[in-house]
């Protein structure tokens, strides 16, 4: 029976006595070593680089990074030898090329440096064995290409593919089995003709076009400030649960699915609002901090980690980086979840909504534009009102989001986020923008061309566009500055001080194409902006103050639909969503169509160049595949604990009632108790029964869909069908579960899994 079982498990998580685990190092005097001290040791950076390569040899490989000429193989034999015995130092004994296939998740394929030599051909009369790496397998290595998803870019016999080394993100090491350690190479992945077969070309690219795009606004709006590039930069905040390892073993739903499929809340879970910022359990903080000392050695830098609004949720976030090199150390920090966890008896669930009725995982894109000069250019400054430059960069990104949000609508869009988005967590799957009052004012007052207002607020504050201050009229407490926008927790995209918050991306997902698609987007509108302020320019040698403000004034205008201020849950937003013409996509099928409208085919594949025609068809194809097969999963899934957990559970119970109640009627004894229970079982068992019936016909609709007609068919009768159908069963599943004790429940109740810290 399984509750003895889950009693056993959860006697022993109570009781776990925690091991010692990785211990924070010290120094040879004992002191502990520091955080910045640890930074980093695990990498091959590009300052251990100049420390390990010949003078020329790193310049010629830095002269490859900004694109001035190509890696030559003298160059890259060098490297080779010295990131291998720099590896090797350090206990490494493979090398691995880690990728990013559009599966979600990282791949990598380990080699070993040891090779054989043989001398019989060049007349010698013995083999001996050597560690090397050459640069040639620096460089390049080759995958199995048909069995990532590509799209119908590829056929299964057509297997060849190429992971190539990415020389803008650093080599670093992992540990590997018995005290070992594995060399990484971040690489892209392409197949045999080219074609990306990986999220991070596509992000790489994107990096460029939005660099370009902005070196060029910049010449125009200031020809006097050269800049050398521009770079996104990012800042990822990833949500996450922590469970019991042993209560997860219980529940195939979570080990097949990622999610309950089935599951009650218990009395008590966040309405009290008490797990948000509280005090981080003992297990949870030793897997923190394993994690954090191991990001440390790899160069991430971690900056926050606290308790989420749910019940064994939790959040860890890093400072800001390069785009690219943020989404490597977001993929790995994840991992190094993983690992932690297992090794603390907990296991990670980064599905965007694991528990029905409480809070799902995000993970929110604090994205930015940054010069080589160390720039921030969405900085409003202390007055925004006069900074022009930051006042077109916003207007590009409003524009941007504006003309373009069916693309980020596709980029969020996956069978978990349905269950996400619009929930009391999470945005709406509608774009909006949230700017705050003091931005919002700063456009208001240049479009209709009159002075800023002054606004006062309750009591003890007062709030001055353009830099403000919190004075709370105690005397031991400071005055402190406040930022120019306030928060808005139901807005997809709010500005926040320097940069703009994107909040609908799930937990699971990678950022690439999302980041991509920002920059995409951004990208295109400032190609207008440009064209706006040349036009304005003229014959002029520069522009004037009123040049610019009339690009502003004409963007201030254009975009003020996506512009909204007000809460994004309540149900008139939708009806004034629609009225001001914006984007609304109900579901993941309906989204991906956006790929094939003529507006995005142009942008992504003529106008930026960030895919090719075959790339954007392969990841349409993708999509609805992957959306079709997590429904037919979750389908599976559900049948089978239904008909083989639940169901017999139920009528288990529904028997012992009813052996109860035939031996009270032997004794003439009162049976009314146990006939009102199986009363009030059997209805909602019945249509438990015919609704697991329904879902078993439609799995078969939907597998033959999908084995004979189009991926988008598919996934539109998987939406139609399945999604459904999993909602009706696991009513009557939850309704039954209420009904029936935890002793004759065959898995673990939310109570036992949320709540076991």
């Amino acid at each position: 029976m399984a509750y003895p079982i889950r009693k056993e498990i959860m006697l022993k998580s109570a009781s776990k006595i925690e091991d010692k685990g990785n211990q924070w190092p010290r120094n040879e005097k004992g002191r502990a070593v520091y955080s910045s001290e640890l930074f980093g040791e695990n990498v091959f950076s590009f300052k251990q680089m100049a420390r390990s390569l010949p003078k020329s040899t790193f310049s010629n490989f830095l002269k490859q990074r900004r694109g001035k000429s190509k890696l030559d193989q003298i160059t890259a034999d060098a490297i080779a030898h010295a990131a291998r015995v720099w590896a090797m130092d350090r206990g490494a004994t493979h090398f691995t090329h880690w990728f990013q296939p559009q599966t979600g998740t990282t791949a990598e394929k380990h080699d070993a440096f040891l090779v054989m030599v043989n001398t019989y051909m060049q007349g010698g009369d013995e083999s001996f064995a050597l560690d090397a790496l050459s640069g040639s397998q620096l460089l390049q290595s080759e995958p199995d290409a048909s069995s990532f998803p590509t799209g119908g870019m590829r056929s299964t016999f057509e297997a060849r593919g190429y992971t190539i080394w990415d020389t803008s993100s650093p080599m670093f090491i992992q540990e590997g089995p018995n005290g070992t350690m594995v060399l990484y190479i971040p690489s892209v992945f392409i197949s045999y003709n080219g074609e990306a077969l990986d999220e991070k070309t596509i992000l790489l690219r994107s990096t460029e076009v939005i660099s370009k795009a902005t070196k060029e606004f910049l010449e125009i709006l200031e020809p006097h400030h050269r800049v050398g590039q521009v770079t996104s930069t990012i800042g990822l905040e990833q949500e996450f649960f922590l469970v019991d390892r042993g209560m997860y073993t219980l529940r195939n739903d979570l080990k097949i699915t990622g999610r309950t499929l089935v599951g009650k809340l218990p009395p008590r879970h966040q309405q009290l609002e008490d797990h948000y910022f509280g005090k981080i359990p003992a297990r949870v903080l030793k897997t923190l901090s394993d994690v954090e000392m191991d990001a440390l050695k790899l160069g991430i830098p971690l900056k926050t980690r606290h308790n989420e609004a749910s019940p064994a949720q939790f959040e860890i976030a890093p400072v800001f980086e390069e785009a690219s090199l943020a989404v490597d150390h977001n993929l790995l920090t994840m991992d190094l979840l993983h690992k932690a966890a297992y090794r603390n008896g907990l296991k990670v669930l980064y599905h965007s909504k694991p528990f029905k009725g409480v809070n799902g995982s995000g993970k929110h894109v604090n994205w930015s534009l940054s010069t080589d000069r160390g720039e921030n250019l969405l900085d409003p400054t202390v007055r925004p009102e006069n900074n022009y430059r930051f006042l077109l960069m916003l207007m590009a990104v409003l524009k941007g989001i504006y003309d373009y949000a069916s693309l980020l609508r596709v980029a969020i869009a996956t069978s978990g986020s349905e269950h996400r988005l619009g929930a009391a967590e999470a945005p709406p799957a509608i774009t909006s923008i949230f700017l705050g009052d003091q931005l919002s004012e700063v456009l208001n007052a240049l479009e209709e061309r009159r002075p800023l207002k002054n606004f006062s607020v309750p009591q003890f504050q007062s709030i001055r566009v353009g830099g403000t201050l919190v004075d709370l009229k105690v005397t031991p407490l400071p005055t402190i500055p406040r930022d120019l926008a306030d928060r808005n927790r139901t807005s997809p995209v709010a500005f926040t001080g320097d940069k703009l918050e994107f909040r609908a991306l799930g937990a699971n997902q990678s950022p690439s194409f999302f980041v991509a698609a920002i920059n995409a987007a951004v990208s295109a509108a400032l190609k207008e902006i440009t064209a706006d302020l040349k036009a304005a320019l003229g014959s002029k040698p520069k522009l004037t103050a009123e040049d610019k403000l009339s690009v502003i004034r004409k963007y201030i205008n254009i975009t003020r639909p996506i512009r909204f201020e007000g809460d994004s849950y309540s149900s008139s937003w939708v009806e004034t969503a629609a009225s001001r013409g914006l984007f609304n996509a109900p579901d993941c099928p309906s989204s991906y169509l956006s790929l094939k409208t003529h507006k995005i085919k142009t942008l992504l594949t003529y106008t930026l160049r960030i895919f090719t025609p075959s790339e954007l068809e392969s990841r349409f194809h993708i999509l609805n595949e992957r959306y079709t097969n997590d429904l037919l999963i979750e389908s599976n899934t559900l049948y089978s604990i239904v008909s083989q957990q639940i169901l017999p559970a139920i009528c288990s119970y529904r028997s012992k009632l009813s052996s109860s109640a035939l031996a009270l009627m032997s004794i003439s004894a009162d049976f009314f108790t146990e006939k009102l229970i199986i009363d009030r079982i059997s209805p909602t068992l019945r249509k438990l029964v015919e609704a697991n019936d329904r879902l078993a016909a439609h799995i078969s609709e939907v597998e033959a869909e999908h084995k004979s007609g189009t991926a988008e068919s598919a996934a539109e009768k998987a939406r139609r069908l399945l999604y459904f159908d999993l909602l009706e069963v696991r009513s009557h599943c939850d309704l039954l579960e209420s009904m029936t004790p935890d002793v004759d429940w065959p898995m673990p109740s939310y109570a036992e899994i949320l709540l076991t810290f």
